[in-house]
């Protein structure tokens, strides 16, 4: 049995009348509430980081033009290379402190993989959005710069990231924290 119906017991008009006001009615009931852009994309960096096979952390990186994915990424080893989870990084393996032997780190970034990756495409990153699960390092904040990305958006703070910050500001790439504006039951955690 349905939960609404419609006599017809008129003219088609009438039945016409009586068939927009119950989908009105329905309409007004029902509030699809969809993601923000900046949610929907940051949602999508949070499931491209569970592709990362590093043994410290899960980050991934979506680059956006025009409100398209151009490219993604997210930290790991290099192409070919045996896969930090299977003891290709001797820095994770060793399990250095937070911060410490990062010239020992084989791992790549995930904004530095999505840099690659569209570099390897030939796809132009100028005026791009990056969402990224963590604000950048400072070496990910150059290439972000010298590839014409003109916005970062991130959702938590690299611990070592002021001077990633400050040169981002310099250099006219406009940095901000991303909030959640709605619910967050659109993306099932990590």
């Amino acid at each position: 049995m349905a939960d609404k119906a419609v006599v017809n017991d008129a003219d088609f008009n009438v039945l016409y009348d009586r068939v927009d006001a119950l989908l009105s009615g329905i309409s007004n009931d029902f509030k699809l509430e969809r993601p923000s852009w900046d949610d929907y994309f940051m949602n999508i960096a949070r499931t491209v980081s569970t592709r990362s096979n590093c043994i410290k952390r899960h980050v991934a990186s979506v680059i956006v033009r025009d409100k398209r994915i151009v490219s993604t990424g997210y930290n790991g080893t290099p192409r070919g290379v045996k896969n930090c989870s299977e003891g290709g990084c001797p820095r994770c393996n060793n399990f250095a402190d937070a911060g410490e032997k990062l010239d020992e780190c084989l791992c790549s970034h995930g904004e530095e993989n999505a840099i690659v990756q569209a570099a390897y495409h030939g796809v132009s990153l100028k005026g791009a959005v990056l969402y990224t699960t963590l604000s950048p390092c400072l070496t990910c904040a150059k290439m972000i710069i010298n590839s014409g990305i003109a916005e970062v958006i991130y959702n938590g703070g690299y611990p070592l990231g002021e001077n990633a910050a400050k040169l981002l500001r310099e250099a006219g790439v406009m940095l901000r924290e991303h909030k959640y504006e709605g619910s967050r039951e659109h993306f099932h955690s990590v």
